[in-house]
Order: C-alpha cells, then structure tokens, then sequence
C-alpha cells in the first residue's frame, strides 16, 4: 500500500550518485569491416572519452577498450567538438583531448602523434577521413595561431606512413567546413561549409570536388543549399551518387544527386536531419541490399524507417522505441543508438532480414532500470505525456510532462505537485523521450516534470525552429510560461510552486522567465547567459554571430541586447535563483554567471552559487554531477519549505537567514 506524503519530499531509489555514475554518454559511432567502435565519455574518470569496440556478427568476448589512458578522444573543433576518430583497417585515428593533435594507432600498438604539436590546443582537429591510397588522413581544422583574430578553419591533409609530419592545407577561405565524404573509389570528395552570420541549421551548401591521382583538388562544384537552406549528412553510394538531407521543402527531406540531377526520395512533412551542434551525427545509413534505414521525426516524435531503394516506398518499423541516431551501415545490416521511456540510450545491431533489433551495448543504464521490463517500467519511471497548448501570439508550443510518480507513495489528495519546467539548450535542440534518470530523480521524489519544446526548437520543421528568430528572450520564454501556466490550469501542479531550471541558452531563458515574469517561484541556472552584450564580444567563433539571427546584429542593436539580458534588469528579479557554473567554459565564461550572482546578493535575495574549476560547457565529472543535482533539489526544499525524508547534500543559500546552513 502507497504511503501518503507530501510530494517532493519522497524517499527515492535514485541517488544523484547514481545519475552521476550512471551518466556515460555515448558519442561516435563507427563500423570497421566486421568491427564497431564507439566513444563514451565517462564521468567516473573525469569525462575521459574512451573508445570501446565490439563485434555484432560474430561471438567474441566481452567489449575491448582500444584506447588506453590517458588518452581522450574528444575533438574541441566548435567547442562542442564531435567526430573525435575514424578507423579503417584496424587502424584507429584520433583527436587527443589534452592537445587536440592527431593520433594513429596501428593494432596492438602504443598511439604516435601523427600531426605536427602546437602549444595549447592552437590547431584542433576533427572528423578525420583516412585516405589510405594516398597516405593521409583528411581533417577539418581549426587553427588558433593568432591570439588577436578569429580563429581560421580549413580542409587539410595529415600525412602518415612514409608521408608523416606532412600538413597540407587543401580548402580555405570559409568560415566553416564539416561532413568530409571520401567517395568510395577515393576520387572525389564532398562537404559542407557555411560562412557567418549563419548557423548551419540556416544555411549550408553542399560541395563536391574530383581528386587528382595524387589527391589535389580540381575545380569544386555547389551542388546543393545556400543562405536559407540548410543541407545535413551528405554520404555516397557505390554508383557514384550522392545522397544529402535538405530543409528547401520545409523539412530536412532525403535527396539523392548523381550526374543526371537532384531529386527527392520521400517528400513528407517530417524532419530526417538534425541540428549539426556536433561533427559526426548520422540520421540514415545506406543498408547492404541498397535500401535506406533512416530515422525521422514528425510533430516531435522519433521512428525508424526503410525506403526500399527499388520501389521508392517507405515503411516506419513497427519497434518499441522512441528515439534513434547514429546510423551506421554494418555487417547483416546496421548499428544505432535507441531509447525509450523505459529504456536508456543502447548501441543495438538492426538486422536486415528480421528487421529486429539486438542489444550490444548501454549507456546511463543502472542495475535497477536495466533489469526492469517494460510493464515494470511503466509502473516505476514516469512516463511522458506529449502536450499542446497556447501560447503568445496565437502560436501553439509543444512540450514533454511527466507527472510524479514513485511505487511506494502518493501526495495527498488535496495537494498538487511542485513543478520543474526544464528548458533544454541550443535553443534549437529538443527535449526527447528516452529514459533519463535525472528526470527520474525529480518525479520519484514528487516532483512534476515539464521539457518545452518552445518555439526555436528542431523536430517540427523548418517555419517552428524559425519563429524564434529575432525573438530569443521572448517567444521561448513565453512558451515555457504558457505550458507551466496551462498545466497549472488543469490542476495538474502547484500554482504557486512552479520553477524553472536550463542549462546554457536553456540557463537564459530560465533567467529570463524569472527575471521579467511573476510565475516562477524559483529556478536554477546551469552555464547560462545574463548579459548578451558580453557574450556577444566574448564566445567562441562557432557562435560568435549566432545572436545576429537570435536577437539582431551588434553592436547596431545594443539597446534591444541590454533589453533581453537579464541582468541589466535585477529591479524586477524577486525570486531565489541557484547558479551552477564550470570555471573552464569558453563558451558562456564564468562571468556570465558571476555579475549577476553579486547583483542579486547586493539586493539581499536567497542566492547560491557553486563553480567547479576543473569544468566547462556542460558537466563531466561525476562529483560535479552528483553535487549540482542534489544542490538543485536542496534549493527548492529550502525555497518551498519541504522536509525530504533523504536529506541532500546542503549547499550555501546567500540571505536566507541563518537556518540555511541546516537540513
């Protein structure tokens, strides 16, 4: 029988140490002849990315490690980095994180540095190609060599072999370069660049180049994209064709180009492509039989599908998850990664006969949840209810709910729940359906859960992810108000108990909504923005113009950036607000978060904040994510009086009295 008490203050069989050590993310994914290889990043050593290989077609023991400590295979071309290492032939080829040089790594051997070593990370490298007929390795680089200017990228080449110490500059002159595609004769190659104020879910062209025997480049040809069309994951077939993802309909569709011209493959209202945040993401694979496996999203939910190369139809797999990526063709069929409400991201083999799915790896899994079933998941975890609703403007906003759910007790029948509204980053991501124990966390403790989809996010088409633009600060911020508000609304949870936490530009708009607006009582800002003037003059080049398109040009538009910054508006701000920032990040530096936490603490409102000196953009260390889980739970319970029947770990609330210091 169920225990009636207070929601929020729930015992749960899910620790913050448990999400922390539980929270290996998986990230590259790559197919070697029989072999596949895939990166994780371990926060129990320190977010080291390791490399973990497997063999889906034949019995063999357990996983290998290939690549030994200390060694990192994290590429930092972007920040964000992605497409850290390619293999061929057994031959591995990475980006060391400690000095983003490259590395080989014959079988069986100790890594050698394959590029020339400069100080500081001042040339990155990403999503190698290897060229074995020519003895080179081809990159995108990103070159740090001039402290006062913006840092250059470029297609190059590393040489190995009898050409090793060889560095070659093939392609300049744009601003970006990503998705290098060798075709599988090695005579021609194939890639994305962009040029700023664009971001590449804005405007990306499609170029391919013939090689010379000796791999010089001839006259490249745009054969697709441009300012306002987004292209994503070209890849070639063995008859000399090139298949593409393209938004010029509305959506990211399917196109295939050859010599005769571009045509669609399956023209539907659904996005098959992404946005490419990282370098190496993979939405469709060409299977053995010539068919396309592909995974597409309509109204925000995921699916897998086949497009029969003969007859052009495609057919959604009948399967019970809700989340797809990294496609890769593989022996008997393909590798991805899945995930469902009651299944954390796993590495499975799709096998081409059966159209099964067979596990190999997971990742975030837990002894717990792992060994659940899916009946018994449903009872355990909270599952996500897909809404709807009004927001500003006669718009509509969409949204992930989960209400709290735990076995073992219920709230009172006269009380709702305290409400979390989560705001995902980007802000073109999109929250999505896996099983997430940090989710779990809250809803087992009592907590209600709400991810916004806002305006601006990827998943609904082109037009949805364009209406924030000119509008971040507002459009966003009202959709995660509407949907708090509407669930408030129907009863669901507590009016006067709702917060609101994000991490980056989900960190902003958090600020945001508390800062301008009298609906959050409380809320916790991970790496966000308080001033966009600052992060405007100081971030990264990747970003460096993304505000153009979010807000307007600067400096031309200074005043609407102080208007949008919370910070320069700390006369409104009236709620206690938690700060969680790593010491490290180039992205959102550290004094984004510093200003505003003495500008609240002069005005005498509760305020924690707790810096990590080893972090950057985003968390990887398992203490950090054990300690800022818990530190958020413990800032609510203070903030809303709720006494957890396991206490957290205390953090320092700045002028909440005295009584702070105590569980």
């Amino acid at each position: 029988m169920k225990q009636t008490l207070a929601h929020g203050g729930w015992h749960s069989w899910i620790s913050a140490a448990d999400v922390a050590q539980t929270a290996t993310r998986p990230g590259d994914l790559i197919v070697d002849g029989l072999d596949v290889y895939v990166s994780e990043s371990r926060p129990k050593e320190a977010g080291r990315a390791a490399i973990v290989k497997l063999w889906p077609a034949r019995p063999l023991p357990a996983p290998q490690e290939v690549l030994p400590p200390p060694f990192s295979a994290r590429s930092r071309v972007h920040e964000y980095g992605g497409g850290a290492f390619s293999v061929r032939g057994g031959n591995l080829v990475f980006v060391n994180d400690s000095d983003q040089a490259l590395y080989l790594r014959g079988p069986g051997e100790r890594p050698r540095r394959l590029s020339p070593l400069l100080s500081g990370g001042q040339r990155r490298f990403a999503e190698p190609v290897i060229d074995a007929l020519r003895e080179r390795v081809l990159c995108v680089v990103e070159e740090h060599l001039d402290a006062g200017r913006e840092p250059e990228n470029v297609i190059a080449a590393v040489g190995f072999g009898s050409r090793t110490g060889r560095f070659e500059v093939l392609f300049s002159g744009q601003h970006f370069y990503a998705s290098l595609r060798l075709s599988p004769d090695g005579k021609r190659l194939a890639w994305l660049s962009w040029r700023h104020p664009r971001m590449p879910w804005d405007g990306t062209e499609l170029w391919v180049v013939e090689l010379d025997p000796r791999g010089l480049p001839r006259a490249p040809e745009r054969i697709a994209g441009g300012t306002s069309e987004s292209v994503f994951q070209p890849e070639w077939d063995t008859q000399g064709g090139l298949f593409f993802i393209s938004d010029r309909s509305g959506y990211w569709n399917l196109y295939r180009w050859d010599s005769s011209g571009t045509k669609p493959l399956c023209p539907r209202p659904a996005d098959f492509g992404v946005p490419q945040w990282v370098f190496g993401l993979s939405t469709y694979c060409l299977l053995p039989d010539g068919d396309l496996l592909c995974c597409l999203t309509e109204n925000g939910t995921w699916r897998l599908a086949r497009r029969s190369h003969t007859t052009g139809d495609l057919r959604i797999l009948d399967l019970p998850y809700t989340e797809y990526g990294s496609l890769r063709a593989a022996p008997g069929g393909a590798v991805l990664l899945v995930a469902s409400p009651t299944a954390s991201t796993t590495l499975m083999h799709f096998d081409i006969q059966t159209e099964q799915l067979s596990s190999l790896r997971g990742f975030g899994t837990w002894t717990a949840a792992s060994d659940t079933s899916p009946s018994e998941g449903a009872a355990r975890f909270s599952q996500p209810v897909a809404i709807e609703y009004p927001t500003s403007d006669g718009a509509r906003a969409h949204g992930l709910f989960y209400p709290p759910l735990n076995p073992d007790y219920q709230g009172p029948s006269d009380e709702r729940p305290p409400l979390l509204v989560r705001c995902h980053g980007g802000p073109t991501s999109q929250a999505t359906t896996g099983l997430s124990l940090r989710t779990q966390y809250w809803t087992s403790r009592g907590f209600a859960l709400l991810e916004v989809n806002y305006r601006g996010s990827s998943g609904y088409g082109r037009a949805y992810r364009d209406a924030l633009r000119g509008q971040w600060g507002v459009a966003e911020v009202e959709d995660c108000i509407a949907g708090a508000l509407y669930l408030a609304h129907r009863g669901l949870v507590d009016r006067s108990r709702l917060c609101i936490s994000g991490g980056s530009a989900g960190g902003y708009t958090s600020l945001m909504a508390l800062t301008l607006h009298d609906v959050f009582a409380a809320g916790a800002i991970y790496y966000g923005v308080s001033d966009l003037s600052a992060l405007a003059r100081d971030t990264h080049k990747f970003e460096s113009r993304y505000l153009d398109g979010l807000v307007g040009p600067y400096p031309e538009m200074k005043a609407l950036y102080a208007e949008r910054s919370p910070l320069y508006h700390m006369d409104r701000l009236r709620r206690p607000v938690a700060f969680f920032h790593g010491a490290q990040d180039k992205v959102t530096p550290p004094n984004q978060a510093t200003a505003i936490v003495a500008a609240i603490d002069r005005k005498g409102l509760p305020v924690a904040f707790l810096s990590f000196p080893e972090e950057g953009h985003g968390f990887r260390h398992a203490e950090t994510i054990r300690r800022t889980l818990d530190g958020e739970y413990y800032f609510y319970c203070r903030i809303f009086g709720i006494t957890p029947l396991s206490a957290p770990e205390p953090i320092e609330i700045r002028n909440l009295g005295a009584s702070s210091q105590r569980t």
